[in-house]
């Protein structure tokens, strides 16, 4: 941990003022903020540890350290943490509690900063947890590199925040050829974006299919419910989630369990958990709920589904790349990834009623899956981000000053 004796007014900014052997390692600190971008970030991290130009700095922040999941123990379990950074608070999802939040990551960020001087700042996606690293970083004259830029996905403000963070960012590291031909069009040099692909993608191969023992002790589930309150009421998205379960328990009858996982730490989380809840008071073999999965469970199950038949159901954005890389179908429902680029795996509901759900079921079932295709690169994704953060001078004023090339 740190201390709170900061100097207020430093006089240089973190990463400035201090000269640096030309074999010492570029200290790169690789910002984590959820179970989602964790899973994405271990091939990064771990591609970061190896390079022997490098060090990595790992920062636990957000909705890691809330109650009663507090994932950043899957972090501790791989890397040393660096910091943490807590931003949200249990129980307090709205909006304004989000906005506070971002507030607070801020000006704690920045703590991190001036303690542990990055010369790299690397955040993924859309998150309010990457915004606020992204902020503090750019705000301190400190090079941001940004994973997963330029892609679409509606959110909550998750379109705005993703561009917002681009906008910041110094080195853009985008997953698909589309998202590196949006970013050039919003006005980044061509020469700050490089295609690296997902990093979702990295080290999938090696992931075996679950097991019959470990599936049993998930109740064997035929199908993965992933849903995640894009602002809503909380009765709405109780409402949503509710006809979600009752179109999938309609198509897989009662013989076959349905896994639902806790949603995200945004506002509206309490109504989807709500009705997951109830579903399972009802019938706790039909509906088996687990807070968390480790993410090499997780991908272990896709693959499990994938070869037996199952699908993936809901608004996440694992039904878009991981279900795709692996060959699992996806059922989609509602406007939470309106914009993404979709895989051919992926068949949206038309419309957010039991009526459509089973339609958009019924035609992922049909989809031959040996001609499921993905945009997201060849799996190393890891290694071409640590190679560009190794390669890429960080203090260069060419790279810190930014401007628009519109």
């Amino acid at each position: 941990m740190i201390g709170d004796g900061w100097d207020e007014q430093p006089s240089a900014r973190p990463g400035e003022g201090e000269s640096r052997a030309p074999d010492a390692p570029r200290r790169v600190m690789i910002v984590t903020g959820s179970r989602a971008d964790f899973g994405l970030l271990v091939p990064v991290i771990r591609a970061v540890t190896e390079h022997p130009g490098l060090e990595a700095q790992v920062v636990a922040a957000g909705s890691h350290l809330i109650s009663p999941a507090e994932t950043f123990r899957d972090v501790k379990k791989l890397f040393p943490i660096t910091d943490s950074v807590p931003m949200q608070i249990a129980g307090r999802t709205t909006r304004l509690d989000d906005a506070e939040a971002t507030g607070r990551g801020i000006a704690r960020f920045t703590r991190t900063l001036a303690a542990h001087r990055p010369h790299w700042v690397v955040v993924l996606g859309d998150r309010i947890e990457a915004f606020a690293a992204a902020s503090a970083a750019s705000i301190a004259g400190i090079a941001v590199a940004h994973l997963h830029g330029g892609d679409r996905a509606e959110g909550i403000a998750d379109e705005a925040m993703r561009h917002a963070i681009s906008k910041l960012a110094h080195l853009h590291l985008p997953a698909t050829p589309t998202s590196t031909e949006r970013l050039v069009r919003m006005g980044e040099l061509e020469s700050t974006v490089h295609c690296v692909g997902s990093p979702a993608v990295d080290a999938i191969g090696a992931i075996e299919p679950m097991d019959d023992a470990a599936a049993a002790s998930l109740g064997d589930p035929a199908v993965l419910l992933l849903m995640h309150p894009i602002g809503r009421h909380p009765e709405e998205e109780e409402h949503a989630t509710a006809i979600a379960l009752d179109a999938i328990r309609r198509e897989i009858g009662g013989d076959s369990a349905i896994l639902a996982l806790d949603p995200n730490h945004d506002p509206g989380r309490q109504g989807v958990k709500r009705a997951l809840d109830l579903a399972a008071e009802a019938d706790p073999a039909a509906v088996v709920r687990r807070s968390h999965m480790p993410r090499e469970q997780f991908i272990a199950l896709l693959k499990r589904l994938a070869l037996r038949g199952g699908l993936i159901v809901g608004n996440s954005s694992a039904a878009l790349i991981e279900a795709a890389v692996v060959g699992l179908p996806a059922v989609n429902i509602g406007p939470r990834q309106a914009g993404r680029e979709t895989p051919n795996s992926v068949v949206t509901a038309t419309a957010e009623n039991t009526d459509a759900v089973r339609a958009a079921w019924r035609s992922a079932i049909a989809l031959d899956r040996s001609t499921i295709t993905h945009p997201y690169g060849d799996g190393t994704a890891g290694l071409c981000a640590a190679s560009a953060l190794a390669s890429i001078d960080p203090t260069s004023a060419g790279l810190l000053r930014k401007h628009n090339c519109y």
